[in-house]
């Protein structure tokens, strides 16, 4: 299912770690409540009010975080449609775990992953449904989304330097900069095998400057920086002041943790970084293909882009902007290359990880 071709590396980097771990234990219940060109379906809003005509019964979404944006997202899609929702809810790792598990019985009809490369490997490995009349299709980034309509990328983050406020008065303003003594022993990253977005930082930061990329990222570890499991497992040492830095932490989980009273900030720097879209795709095992495009519908409708705002994402479509955080226009960019960054996951993840073990 997720098997050997070349362009589901990535996908395959974080099924085979995340299962070597725990397979369904992570489960947080279930819900009843690159380049990619324009995408399929401009103009096509219309016909796709048309055709999406849901038969009742059940969705099955398989869904990586955060997890309130997701409940909040099936509340608003049950309400609309009156479709009853199962979800499991985990990272991208976990969801592609799960679907190489039940590969042979697959019942998810939707994924919404955080991470391109692993969208794309499901596209070319065939599992996906084109669905180019898609409501609101043509108002998505053109950047983050399938020119046929595989997936849709209806939000996306990105990676920065987080810090605490309390240890640091003046925060870096460069990658290169938490290479220096300064901040010896202070930095977490992220781990890529377990983490679809910092494995979209790593490949991505190595897309745009090339193999002298490594120099980096071994200076890191020269430096003391530690590789900290997934996204929340770097965070919390720098929330309760254990560690002052996570390098490519995820910004959203930035932004909420501060709203909420914590002691944290972000920058981004000013080489530039990688915004991380978070693509959609119906399966084309999808037991339920109307209601999963009826889903699709709702991910890209003004009200289901506003719950992603309010979620301090970024939304996928271009004329919608979140009003609590820095948007597209406001982020220093790395010129990354989505189709290496697909191609090599696997090899940068590997090296990654024996560089920092």
């Amino acid at each position: 299912m997720l098997g050997m071709n070349t362009r589901k590396k990535s996908a395959m980097l974080l099924l085979t770690a995340v299962m070597s771990i725990s397979l369904f234990g992570c489960s947080t219940g279930n819900s009843t409540t690159g380049n990619a060109a324009q995408p399929a379906g401009e103009g096509n809003t219309a016909a796709a009010a048309e055709t999406t005509k849901p038969a009742g019964g059940k969705l099955v979404l398989y869904s990586a975080g955060p997890q309130k944006l997701a409940d909040n997202i099936v509340s608003g899609f049950t309400d609309k449609t009156g479709i009853e929702v199962e979800m499991f809810q985990g990272t991208t790792g976990k969801i592609l775990a799960r679907m190489e598990a039940e590969k042979s019985n697959p019942v998810a009809d939707v994924v919404i992953l955080a991470s391109l490369p692993s969208a794309q490997a499901l596209k070319a490995d065939g599992l996906t449904m084109p669905y180019p009349e898609a409501a609101n299709a043509d108002k998505l980034n053109k950047d983050w989304s399938d020119a046929e309509g595989n997936y849709f990328s209806s939000s996306a983050s990105a990676l920065g330097i987080v810090y605490n406020t309390k240890l640091v008065s003046t925060p870096p303003t460069s990658w290169a900069e938490l290479a220096t003594p300064a901040w010896k022993d202070a930095v977490n990253i992220p781990d890529p095998t377990l983490s679809g977005s910092a494995l979209d930082f790593i490949t991505g930061y190595l897309s745009a400057n090339g193999e002298k990329g490594w120099d980096l990222l071994s200076a890191y570890k020269a430096n003391g920086a530690a590789m900290a499991g997934a996204n929340q497992e770097a965070l919390d040492p720098v929330i309760t002041g254990a560690k002052s830095i996570v390098a490519a932490g995820v910004d959203y989980m930035a932004y909420s943790s501060k709203a909420k009273g914590e002691p944290l900030d972000i920058v981004y720097p000013e080489e530039g970084t990688v915004i991380s879209p978070r693509p959609a795709a119906i399966l084309k095992s999808s037991p339920n293909v109307e209601n999963a495009k009826a889903f699709i519908d709702y991910l890209l409708s003004d009200e289901a882009q506003k719950l992603v705002a309010d979620a301090y994402l970024i939304p996928g479509r271009e004329d919608i902007e979140a009003t609590n955080r820095a948007n597209v226009k406001d982020i220093p960019q790395l010129k990354v290359d989505w189709n290496w960054m697909s191609e090599h996951g696997e090899e940068t993840a590997a090296r990654f990880s024996e560089t920092f073990k």
